[in-house]
């Protein structure tokens, strides 16, 4: 046999399988899971199961009614019956858009305005990411809550600072506030992943009150981002984990629906195979993380959190902005905030962290933040 050449002849651009791909014929869609469109019957009974409450009993003949036209708009299929035309900017301005998605995609233009605005205060957004708090089953607020209260202290006593908390526990307390799953348009194409996402609300299927055409404004402006979460079953906290997946349209989403008209998969897929420039919509920014257990697992999910935010070119702010700690090791849940107020180290790493944070953007700000690679193209894109 031959002697394997040395070293190893790397294909060039011409034949590199991202090249290559490029010339192939675009991809069928695969399908083959099973229907999930209700008749008639099951769609009315889900539609009026909320409604148990006696006191809609008198209401049942116009309850009937706004089924009816709940049954129409779903038989139908009017995701989004309020569109009006794209206009300019836009690949096809003659495209009917959702007038959702234009306000949400006009409220991230803005925020990005402020966050571009050197003249203006430094922003930041603290993420409180448990789901407990006092206004629900648990009955007492969280730890998490408790953790960035301390941070937002330290943020906002500093001048020219605007500190804005996202509390998620909202989604377990208030009325009408969700976060829908993400349906992995991006698996499919990348250009089929609408920044911001287009995919909520679905007035035909119901799935509306969606927070986070409210949320990604608020990442859009900011220039340092802090998240602290609880280590829940070895993973972040279920509310964090739903943002995150919606985030990912800020990591190589498409920020023209027209040029896919709307959903149209063999348009995305032709569009990524031409050569996707997978945008960063929130590169640049600095962050902070920091995780709290009371057993395990508090590591790995401070790790996994870095890793994505890294993955979506925000910058670490420093070493003391990121750390996972253990109150009340192994100790009754029941204590759990009687430890915290003993733990006076893990509320000084707080500040610590917050502090950090800030210096970070103000250098940043000013022109003297430097990381070290940050002029380099990555060669791998997702």
């Amino acid at each position: 046999m031959p002697e394997p050449a040395w070293p190893p002849r790397v294909p060039s651009l011409a034949t590199s399988p991202r090249r290559r791909s490029c010339a192939l014929s675009i991809p069928e869609a695969r399908k083959g899971t099973p229907d999930p469109t209700l008749d008639e019957k099951e769609y009315r009974r889900r539609f009026l199961e909320q409604f148990q409450d006696p006191a809609f009993e008198p209401l049942s003949g116009e309850l009937q009614r706004i089924a009816d036209a709940a049954w129409d708009a779903y038989s139908h299929h009017r995701k989004s019956p309020k569109t009006r035309k794209a206009g300019p900017g836009f690949a096809d301005p003659d495209y009917d858009l959702a007038v959702d998605w234009l306000a949400a995609k006009q409220a991230i233009d803005v925020a990005q305005k402020q966050h571009e605005d050197s003249s203006g205060p430094a922003r930041f957004l603290l993420i409180a990411a448990s789901s407990r708090s006092e206004h629900t089953c648990p009955g007492e607020m969280s730890k998490t809550y408790r953790l960035v209260e301390i941070a937002r202290q330290i943020l906002g006593s500093a001048e020219n600072t605007e500190v804005e908390v996202l509390e998620l526990s909202r989604l377990a307390a208030e009325y009408g506030r969700q976060i829908h799953p993400c349906k992995a348009c991006f698996s499919t194409a990348a250009a089929l992943c609408h920044w911001p996402c287009s995919c909520y609300p679905n007035y035909s299927l119901g799935q509306t009150h969606d927070w986070m055409n409210d949320i990604y404004p608020k990442w859009v402006a900011a220039h340092g981002v802090m998240i602290v979460t609880p280590v829940n079953w070895y993973q972040v906290s279920s509310p964090l984990k739903l943002m995150m997946d919606r985030l990912v349209c800020a990591d190589g989403g498409n920020p023209d629906p027209t040029s896919t008209e709307g959903k149209t998969v063999p348009l995305a897929k032709g569009l990524e195979l031409k050569g996707w420039d997978y945008p960063k919509h929130l590169e640049g920014r600095l962050f902070s993380v920091i995780v709290h257990g009371d057993a395990e697992g508090a590591g790995d999910v401070r790790r996994s959190l870095s890793d994505w935010l890294r993955a979506m070119e925000l910058v670490p702010a420093g070493a003391a902005a990121e750390f996972e700690r253990y109150i009340g090791y192994w100790k009754p849940y029941a204590t759990s905030h009687e430890e915290l107020d003993r733990d006076e180290a893990v509320q000084d790493e707080v500040r610590n962290a917050a502090w950090t944070l800030l210096e970070a953007v103000q250098a940043k700000r000013a022109g003297s933040f430097v990381t070290a690679g940050d002029n380099l193209k990555e060669p791998r894109q997702k």
